[in-house]
């Protein structure tokens, strides 16, 4: 299993270098060549989305990505570090559907959900994750 890891900081502007590495380590892992611009769609919704959650939240930390490389499979995980509220709870004074960035999360998550169709997402007081996975084809052997 292979592995690579990709933090950067929480700015628009490196979200395009996120989805040119990821892209080039799936085709370099055996992704379908059909699905590439899939995969660059969806890091980048990934990645943008947590670049927002930083920002809003003024979180310094930077924004992380793993491109695993597993047996007939590849995955992107993006994790952020920004606070989630934990299903049914709100914070102190908070009014439902009240924070704004909540309709634009869910539009980049059902974006992502309609581009991969392995997704997981996972959130907590101490940030989230987004866990991509793609099948991968086993490498062509060279004909002499």
């Amino acid at each position: 299993m292979a592995t690579v890891e990709l933090r950067f900081s929480a700015l628009p502007e490196h979200v395009r270098t996120a989805r040119l590495v990821a892209a080039a380590v799936a085709r370099r892992a055996g992704v379908d060549e059909a699905v590439l611009d899939e995969v660059r769609l969806a890091v980048g919704e990934a990645c943008s989305r947590a670049v927002g959650l930083h920002r809003n939240g003024g979180i310094s930390a930077p924004v992380k990505v793993l491109l695993i490389e597993e047996e007939k499979q590849f995955s992107i995980e993006v994790g952020d570090e920004a606070p989630h509220a934990v299903p049914g709870e709100r914070a102190p004074g908070e009014v439902p559907g009240d924070a704004p960035e909540t309709e634009e999360d869910e539009m980049g998550l059902a974006v992502i959900s309609g581009l991969v169709d392995d997704v997981e997402v996972s959130a907590g007081e101490h940030g989230g994750s987004i866990r991509m996975k793609w099948p991968t084809a086993p490498p062509a052997t060279l004909l002499a």
